[in-house]
């Protein structure tokens, strides 16, 4: 029986290994970013979508961004979502095409997105369509490379997503910040340099019409982000990174509206993880694609500050367990999990952190991480405690 019990312990510290060598390999791969080579010479016809849940006090900024750098015949639509204040006519004075949308019995981003696609399929279909978050500020020229690599590749394209903070920002919010900025460009951009597809963040995504008509996109879903791509990647349109177009937005105002957006992130990535990981597991092996695989692995990862703990708790049962039967490589392979996401983060602090997170303030990560745990706890306990909610904006 303790030999059972030893070699299922030691499976499940190789999967942590496993992922912490992911995590290494892709922070370690991340160091260049270079523009994207694509075939396609032929501006596309884009339509960006903006979807718009009482966005008044933001939505000009966004719409000027994106209004500056639209190609020839490319279309800004707002979708305006169950809106109780100006958002549509500011937006149709800014020049956007409005389309209302108001279903309180259907709340969340993806039916916003649903609406803004099928409204373009009946009003002359664009070649390209590129999703961007009320909130955000577009790179100049990142329309243009979106558009160009997702109808050269055929697939989803992701572009870098930044965060900005408040000068006032305390250190767990620059902790916070800097795991944002591991998880939305480290990752993503080593994956790219090593070939391998990416997940969808969100905003600053663009997909080919034949691609984006063809999906549901009408869900609440916590990441409908995640699962948009994931959906895709089984459909055989794995998403690819894009590192040389980039949106921008502001951290939502107050702790606690950022408390509630990261707690959302978090668990509508862990349940990812419970619903997509095994699919893409029995995808990669039906198929014998290991770009499936490696997305399983990827997506498998949990939110940095939930592996900060796991990887502690493998350290300290490996070490009662080394006590208790005298069997080592329990220990043996959470010791060296621990030291090699230690080198991860060091690695990934000093090529995208240092300019945010000061070595005093990671003595806040011991903090950071213990305050994640009830919410950890609600999660794995079976319940759902966070719907869909509009972040609040400055």
């Amino acid at each position: 029986m303790i030999e059972l019990a030893n070699l299922l312990l030691v499976l499940l510290a190789l999967l942590i290994l496993m992922q912490v060598l992911l995590l290494f390999a892709q922070i370690s791969a991340s160091k260049l970013c270079a523009p994207e080579p694509v075939s396609v010479t032929k501006c596309p016809r884009v339509a960006v979508v903006v979807p718009a849940h009482d966005e008044s006090a933001v939505i000009g900024r966004a719409i000027g961004s994106i209004r500056a750098q639209l190609p020839p015949g490319g279309r800004l639509l707002v979708v305006a979502d169950n809106c109780t204040d100006n958002t549509a006519s500011l937006a149709m004075t800014l020049g956007a095409e409005v389309v209302e949308r108001h279903d309180t019995a259907h709340v969340g981003k993806g039916y916003a997105l649903d609406c803004g696609v099928r409204y373009l399929a009946q009003t002359d279909p664009p070649d390209v369509v590129a999703f961007v978050d009320a909130d955000c500020v577009v790179s100049a020229g990142a329309f243009d490379r979106l558009a160009r690599l997702s109808l050269a590749s055929g697939s989803p394209v992701q572009s870098r997503n930044a965060v900005l903070l408040p000068p006032s920002a305390g250190s767990l919010e620059r902790i916070a910040q800097f795991a944002f900025r591991v998880a939305a460009g480290l990752r993503p951009l080593g994956s790219r340099w090593l070939g391998l597809p990416c997940q969808l963040m969100g905003t600053g995504m663009a997909f080919p019409w034949s691609v984006i008509s063809m999906v549901d996109l009408a869900t609440g879903h916590l990441a409908e982000d995640k699962k948009l791509g994931i959906d895709l990647a089984l459909a055989g349109k794995a998403p690819v990174f894009c590192c040389d177009a980039q949106v921008t937005s502001w951290s939502p105002v107050g702790r606690k509206a950022q408390r509630r957006q990261r707690l959302r992130w978090e668990l509508g990535h862990l349940a990812m993880i419970r619903e997509y990981v095994p699919r893409l597991l029995a995808g990669a092996v039906s198929r014998r694609s290991a770009s499936l695989a490696f997305l399983a692995l990827d997506l498998s990862v949990p939110p940095l500050a939930l592996f900060t703990l796991l990887l502690a708790a493998a350290l300290c049962v490996g070490l009662a367990w080394l006590v208790a039967t005298a069997h080592a490589m329990l220990f043996v392979i959470a010791s060296l999990s621990v030291v090699l996401f230690g080198c991860c983060i060091t690695l990934a602090w000093w090529r995208a952190g240092r300019d945010i997170v000061s070595p005093r303030d990671l003595l806040a990560v011991p903090v950071y991480c213990a305050l994640k745990v009830p919410s950890f706890l609600v999660h794995f306990l079976g319940r759902r405690p966070l719907d869909w909610i509009r972040t609040e904006r400055s």
